[in-house]
């Protein structure tokens, strides 16, 4: 990135910081119990004033990755602008717009603009507009709020990083004792799949959500989910040459998923251990995902399939250090007009993190790619340098 886009995206972060009022949220706050609403993600305005903020990544890579969202090189990641408040007594509304460099240049995006019921009866909840499906562990959530520089290969080959789209969603959270939340999404699906074989109406996609979690005593708390997503969108195959596969993932965070199919199924567990239940002082976080696509295309039997599937632990030993490992296995068909072929990617990242204070984070993460087949350059190892401070107002993390 060029210092004159570099210097743009920080005065538009500065002007953001300066505009918004001091309702960041508190650093001191504790994590809210998994078996609580506010397990949940949350969007970032909360009270009863409309608040403003931005976040700023910026990042440092040795070499892209097959699949990643970043490029080689001094960038801009995944930043945004956010403004979000109440309308009223009934709804609230928010509004994201997200900046990242790709191929050198500065890319601009509207990332969220929902409006959101606040007094639904009976645990109901609706929100319509544009916003990140909550199908999956992560996809609710902004990119920079992950644990590691790059997402699992199961978000960046199946869902084009982070999926955002329009249309509408309906929650229900049961009153119990534990977390139970159910919900159903109706979504265009454009911006999952760009180009799609002839016209799928208004509704492309749809979505069905279950998420179970609870605490276990003081110093545990667990989480499971389950997602199913059904895309009435084809994708249009085209040929492709072997030299172009090194350019596909600046084209698939912007323009949707690079394998999709007709169903997919995803299944998500998470378990969290802190001492005493002081999770700021310590945490263990172990986390699994997998994901399973049918339905590939016209041409595609029973047998072709796209299979992902990631494992994460990650480890605060201090209030200000985290130490994590993951392990990632992506396996799919490759469609080739009328036939398939084979790939298969796996990756392995180690990421350490310092964060000095709740509003930054400064990260450093090894990740290296190995028994690829279907992608170009079989052994890629890349290092990764990445600084994110939010400013202002933003909104709490998933569970």
């Amino acid at each position: 990135m060029n210092p004159p886009t570099l210097l743009t995206a920080l005065l538009l972060a500065a002007c953001t910081a300066a505009l918004a009022p001091a309702h960041a949220q508190s650093p001191s706050a504790p994590a809210a119990p998994a078996g609580t609403s506010a397990a949940r993600a949350a969007p970032a305005a909360t009270g009863e004033h409309w608040e403003f903020g931005a976040v700023l990544d910026l990042g440092y890579t040795s070499r892209a990755l097959a699949l990643g969202s970043r490029d080689k090189g001094l960038q801009l990641g995944h930043s945004d602008l956010n403004a979000g408040g109440p309308l009223g007594r009934h709804l609230r509304a928010q509004l994201s717009a997200a900046l990242a460099t790709h191929d050198g240049e500065l890319e601009r995006s509207l990332e969220e603009a929902w409006i959101e019921t606040r007094a639904l009866p009976a645990g109901l909840q609706l929100r319509a507009g544009r916003f990140a499906s909550q199908v999956g562990r992560l996809n609710a959530q902004h990119l920079h709020a992950d644990d590691y520089t790059e997402r699992p290969l199961l978000y960046r080959a199946l869902l084009g990083g982070h999926w955002t789209d329009d249309g509408v969603r309906l929650n229900w959270t049961a009153p119990t004792p534990f977390f139970l939340m159910v919900g159903a999404e109706a979504l265009r699906g454009r911006r999952l799949v760009h180009e799609a074989v002839g016209s799928s109406g208004r509704v492309g996609a749809t979505t069905l959500v279950a998420k179970l979690g609870a605490d276990a005593g003081r110093s545990h708390s667990w989480q499971l989910g389950l997602s199913h997503l059904n895309n009435r969108r084809e994708a249009v195959v085209e040929e492709e040459h072997a030299e172009e596969e090194d350019h596909a993932h600046h084209e698939h965070e912007a323009h949707g998923a690079r394998f999709s199919g007709r169903r997919t199924l995803m299944v998500d567990a998470t378990w969290k251990w802190a001492p005493g239940g002081n999770n700021r002082a310590q945490q263990l976080r172990v986390s699994v995902e997998a994901a399973r696509v049918t339905g590939l295309n016209r041409h595609a039997t029973s047998n072709d399939r796209h299979l992902a599937k990631a494992l994460s632990v990650v480890w605060r030993l201090h209030p200000s250090w985290e130490v994590g490992a993951r392990l990632d296995e992506l396996r799919v068909r490759i469609p080739h007009e009328d036939h398939f072929d084979d790939g298969n990617l796996r990756e392995t990242a180690l990421m350490l993190a310092w964060k000095p204070s709740h509003m930054q984070s400064v990260r450093l993460q090894w990740s290296a790619q190995r028994s690829a087949t279907g992608f170009e350059d079989t052994s890629r190892r890349t290092l990764q340098l990445q600084y994110v401070v939010a400013f202002g107002a933003h909104g709490a993390h998933t569970y």
